[in-house]
């Protein structure tokens, strides 16, 4: 019953009778208050059953957003930045300092509020990539990466495919690495803007809803792309298929196969969406910030 249990969290992934799979790592650790999960896919065989490429994949369980208060989404928000930092370096092989070249995209659709997380998050920061070259020395007082933003809209909206506008743009302006921001898909609504997860796999826009496109990884982009995504949906087919699955009913009759089959096409979001994106955002461009501009934010 797989096609009604997708997520795009490894940690969702990783559960039951799948959390000792050969090939799998995991750890925790705390840092800031918070708990930092690291889970490691590292054959062919556990990313093919888990349905997940091979990579790192950290998650930070935080709570609501919107039920944060102003100080604890600031520590969060340190935390997150110092993973990104980190998991960035590892990937580059590079400090990320001023040498480091960064292209942010927004992945998305800022007409939907529950998929706007990308391109609202990279309203929020400041490019710096065009002052190494106008304004070298303001760029070095300044100390952070040269950083350039791409907010590429989806397929319906361009007519191109986002991979093959950010694939573009990455060959013109030769960036070390690419981060990729997205809403993403969960199996648990509890999780839904409580969950943050960053990867070194990379990312296939709109395969949250089943619209996969051209992935974003550092094999179809030429450079190492990070992945930071929010949950800000769950499909009402794995919705209702995790509730007969925790009533002891998974093995449904055809009957309400049909009827899960039907529903996979709807997804249901908070209704306090447009609440939840904006912490959501908040979080996210204030750890981008801190990662790989030194704290500016507009």
């Amino acid at each position: 019953m797989e096609i009604y249990t997708h997520t795009d969290l490894a940690s969702e992934s990783v559960s039951g009778e799948e959390s000792s799979l050969s090939g799998v790592l995991q750890s925790e650790r705390e840092v800031g208050g918070f708990t930092v999960r690291r889970i490691r896919i590292c054959s062919e065989g556990a990313a093919e059953k888990l349905g997940k490429p091979i990579g790192d994949y950290f998650t930070l369980d935080c709570g609501r957003a919107d039920h944060m208060d102003a100080d604890s989404r600031e520590r969060l928000a340190h935390v997150l930045s110092g993973e990104l930092r980190g998991l960035a370096e590892r990937s580059c092989g590079k400090p990320a300092n001023a040498s480091l070249t960064v292209l942010i995209v927004g992945l998305g659709n800022i007409a939907l509020t529950a998929d706007a997380i990308g391109p609202l998050t990279i309203r929020r920061l400041t490019a710096t990539a065009h002052l190494k070259t106008l304004e070298p020395e303001l760029y070095r007082s300044l100390g952070c990466s040269a950083v350039f933003l791409l907010s590429p809209g989806v397929l319906g909206q361009s007519g191109m495919e986002t991979g093959v506008l950010v694939r573009a743009v990455a060959d013109r302006v030769f960036p070390d690495l690419i981060v990729a921001v997205d809403a993403l898909a969960a199996r648990d609504l509890e999780r839904l803007a409580a969950t943050i997860q960053l990867s070194d796999a990379g990312i296939a826009p709109g395969s949250g809803v089943g619209n996969r496109r051209w992935a974003l990884t550092r094999e179809s982009m030429g450079v190492p792309v990070l992945a930071l995504g929010v949950p800000t949906v769950v499909g009402s087919s794995t919705l209702v298929y995790d509730a007969l699955a925790r009533a002891g009913i998974t093995e449904p009759c055809e009957e309400l196969q049909a009827v899960l089959e039907n529903g996979r096409n709807f997804f249901v979001s908070l209704k306090e969406s447009d609440e939840v994106t904006e912490h959501v955002c908040s979080i996210l461009s204030r750890a981008l910030s801190l990662a790989f501009l030194g704290g500016m934010e507009l």
